[in-house]
């Protein structure tokens, strides 16, 4: 019989992967440009500091999106929340950690509309979980291959985490479904 959804094997195979991938984004190129031309110190640092930002303020919206989540399958199947809680406080604490700096005085973004209904079955609503952990943790293992080193770092963590809630949310689904 064949296994489907994430294994452990299959975990600890996309951690492995995503260390290597932050080591890996560290060694960079020569600093050229397309065209040939060496960019020049402050343009090539803002262009970077605005790239961290978006990609910082990206992880954050996709998180709060998923947090989201999780409080509509504890809302609808009240059976689960004990199990997803410490989940969704660990994708609340990778929001933070991901947070770009605030500049003084600026509004906090509104939180991104929740996603829609989710199923009936607890089982399958946890699975649907986990398809958006796995979904978070392939956004945040492609966005490695643009972010700066420190950045791509917590990215490869979260990412990591992302994969392990994914297969703790599988396994949570079976037990539920039982």
């Amino acid at each position: 019989m064949q296994r489907t959804g994430t294994t452990r094997r299959g975990a600890l195979t996309a951690t492995g992967a995503l260390a290597l991938g932050a080591v890996l984004t560290g060694c960079g190129g020569d600093g050229e440009a397309a065209d040939g031309r060496r960019p020049t110190r402050s343009g090539a640092r803002a262009d970077a500091v605005r790239a961290e930002r978006a990609l910082r303020e990206k992880a954050v919206r996709d998180g709060a999106r998923l947090i989201a989540h999780y409080d509509l399958v504890a809302e609808a199947h009240p059976a689960t929340a004990a199990g997803l809680a410490p989940l969704r406080a660990a994708v609340r604490e990778h929001g933070k950690a991901l947070a770009p700096p605030r500049a003084k005085g600026a509004p906090d973004e509104a939180a991104p509309p929740a996603p829609g209904p989710v199923s009936t079955d607890p089982g399958t609503a946890v699975k649907e979980l986990a398809a958006a952990e796995r979904r978070r943790a392939d956004a945040h293992t492609e966005a490695l291959l643009t972010a700066e080193p420190e950045l791509a770092r917590l990215l490869a963590s979260v990412a990591a985490a992302a994969a392990a809630h994914a297969y703790l949310l599988t396994e949570l689904g079976k037990e539920t479904a039982a």
